[in-house]
Order: C-alpha cells, then sequence, then structure tokens
C-alpha cells in the first residue's frame, strides 16, 4: 500500500472566506499515484475548516449569513475566549459546524464523488497563513 502525504498553504486577506480547493486536491492525488484508495483533507487550524459541497456563489453567500446568524462575530464581548484578548470565539465554533475533514474515496485514479461535490477551504479567522493536509493512502 502507497501512503502520500502534502500540505496545501492559504493565507486569505478577509476574515472569512471559501476556498475551492478540489483542483489542489486532485493534483495530489495524481502526484501520488494511487489509483484505488481513500483521501483524508483536514484543515490544520482550529478556525478553519474543510467540507464537501456544491460550487455556487448564491449557496456560499447563504452559508456565511447562516453562520453569522448563528454565531455572530459581534459583539465580542459574548464569548469566553475573547476574554483572554482574541476575537476568534466565533470561528472556532464555525469551524465546529462546518467541518474539520473530508474523506474521499478514490476509484480509478479519481476523487469518486456524487454530483455536483467539491472540497472547500473554509476560513473563519483569516489574515495569516494556515496549513491543510492532503493524506493518500491505497494502491
Amino acid at each position: 500500500m502507497k501512503s502520500f502525504r502534502k500540505e496545501l498553504w492559504f493565507h486569505l486577506p478577509s476574515r472569512r472566506g471559501f476556498v475551492n480547493i478540489t483542483g489542489e486536491v486532485e493534483s495530489a492525488l495524481q502526484e501520488s499515484g494511487v489509483r484505488e484508495g481513500l483521501i483524508l483533507v483536514n484543515a490544520m487550524h482550529i478556525s478553519a475548516s474543510v467540507f464537501i459541497n456544491d460550487d455556487e456563489s448564491g449557496l456560499h453567500h447563504d452559508f456565511e449569513v447562516f453562520l453569522e446568524k448563528l454565531v455572530p462575530h459581534e459583539p465580542i464581548s459574548q464569548y469566553r475566549h475573547n476574554d483572554t484578548g482574541e476575537d476568534n470565539a466565533d470561528a472556532h465554533i464555525k469551524r465546529q459546524i462546518m467541518g474539520r475533514e473530508v474523506v474521499v474515496a478514490v476509484s480509478g485514479g479519481k476523487l469518486d464523488f456524487g454530483p455536483w461535490e467539491q472540497i472547500f477551504y473554509g476560513e473563519f479567522d483569516g489574515r495569516r497563513k494556515k496549513r491543510v493536509l492532503v493524506k493518500i493512502i491505497g494502491e
């Protein structure tokens, strides 16, 4: 069995955003040479997320509105975590909602997706470098 590891780095200039990383994960898969197996893609930071969904701008807007209604950034004084001098408690909670990682089957050397599925990096406390781990195992 083969094992392959790659890190993807992101530095979003804004506090929040969604980035389609499907192409980068597909490139890592090609680089690995794995034809049948599994890919784990996970955010290596506690205020970022990796998730699978449709690449549609209206949906991304809806995610943003939903998350901000559910866990608003301000007032920052509403969160005990921010008593430490931080202002990102909402980012930690948004990450829990959107998820840490995804696992995708690899079949015939390709990501085995359903219709419209794409992999996204979700940033909830940006403006600094963060990484995503791509771990591929298989034959």
